[in-house]
């Protein structure tokens, strides 16, 4: 009987000590939090493990972030997965379509994103600014140079062409116009203008012949004038020779007859009534972006998607460098509390620190039954 109350004994009062020491073991890796010290003399094992090497601990996680989970082949290898291009097209399309179907106007969404006042008038004043420099920068690089050097080749050629054609329409014109009573007026006193100018002389012609009866000698004339052909090559031939006059002039001619001010205020009124998107900038989205919406989501959405992983993937390794993503760690895990992260690991390993003081008593249990029974044959 005393045999076995000894080996009890022996065996509680190793477990006893088996446990107690690997629960001291687990809570002197989180504690104490700080340095003890009796005077000048520290005290031995504080700070505990994990605050005593918190800043190697956090060097050593960053380290391995960067190098062993997060790498550049591991993250483009995610980026090209056909369940993460997936997801992405189908957040993207949704974002878009929530967007495209929304109530607000591109200049409520620049205003309020971007932060700009008055959208349309910005835009509108940009454009200005725009046409301004446009039209500065295209007369002084070419104003010094002839008209025909600056026109492109193909409108000095339909030009050229068109010189038979011009001439044919003004001699049709002119014949409409003084075969019609309206001309015949017009003629009749352009000839009281003429007879009149000329004194006593146009006096008597006209009192011997009469208005109206010169005006009926003069129109026949006339038409057959206009519809002679050596008529037709006369008008070619001024027509030709002017046009030949004007192409040597300078541009600066031009310059001087336009009024800059009226040419930028004209562009600027007609690209504002006739491009959609000045249009488009006070209406609500969902009031003209629907007959984009199947092109926008099937066709663009997937190629932005697919365009950007891959430049990402390309690009992923000097974007992490960049990042400094190690540093990033380093310093999270320093700023981290040591009180924090014990209850972390502890909220997460509770039940196998329980295990481990188990098995500890249950070891020292065994060596405890081990020592009784040597003492026992030994004494």
């Amino acid at each position: 009987m005393d045999t076995a109350w000894f080996i009890g004994f022996m065996v509680v009062i190793g477990a006893v000590i088996g446990g107690a020491t690997n629960s001291l073991a687990i809570k002197m890796l989180f504690r104490p939090y700080t340095e003890k010290r009796i005077g000048k003399w520290r005290v031995p094992f504080t700070p505990g493990l994990i605050p005593k090497r918190h800043q190697e601990l956090a060097t050593q996680l960053g380290h391995m972030v960067v190098h062993y989970l997060l790498t550049a082949e591991g993250l483009g290898k995610k980026l090209k997965s056909a369940a993460f291009m997936k997801a992405m097209n189908e957040w993207l399309s949704a974002e878009l379509l929530k967007l495209l179907r929304s109530e607000q106007t591109i200049g409520e969404l620049l205003e309020n994103k971007l932060g700009v006042k008055e959208p349309k008038q910005t835009l509108l004043l940009k454009t200005e600014g725009l046409i301004e420099k446009s039209y500065d920068r295209y007369f002084q690089e070419n104003r010094h140079k002839q008209i025909g050097e600056v026109l492109p080749r193909g409108a000095n050629e339909k030009i050229d062409h068109s010189v038979p054609v011009i001439a044919a329409f003004l001699l049709e014109r002119g014949q409409a116009l003084f075969s019609s009573e309206e001309g015949k007026e017009r003629l009749s006193k352009m000839i009281d203008r003429f007879l009149l100018n000329k004194g006593t002389l146009g006096n008597m012609i006209s009192m011997f012949l009469g208005n109206e009866r010169l005006v009926d000698k003069l129109q026949p004339e006339l038409m057959k004038f206009m519809r002679d052909d050596g008529t037709k090559r006369m008008v070619e031939e001024i027509l030709e020779k002017e046009w030949a006059k004007l192409k040597q002039k300078d541009v600066a001619l031009i310059e001087e007859q336009l009024n800059k001010e009226d040419i930028i205020e004209y562009v600027t009124t007609a690209l504002e009534k006739n491009v959609p998107f000045y249009q488009w900038v006070d209406q609500p989205l969902s009031d003209w972006s629907k007959p984009f919406e199947d092109m926008l989501v099937t066709e663009w959405v997937p190629k932005l998607v697919d365009a950007v992983s891959d430049l990402l993937a390309m690009h992923l390794e000097g974007l992490l460098e960049k990042l400094n993503l190690e540093d990033i760690v380093r310093e999270q895990v320093e700023a981290f509390s040591v009180e924090r992260l014990e209850e972390l690991v502890l909220t997460i390993s509770k039940r196998e620190f329980k295990m481990i003081t188990y098995l500890g008593a249950l070891l020292g249990g065994m060596i405890g039954f081990i020592q009784g029974l040597l003492v026992l044959f030994i004494g």
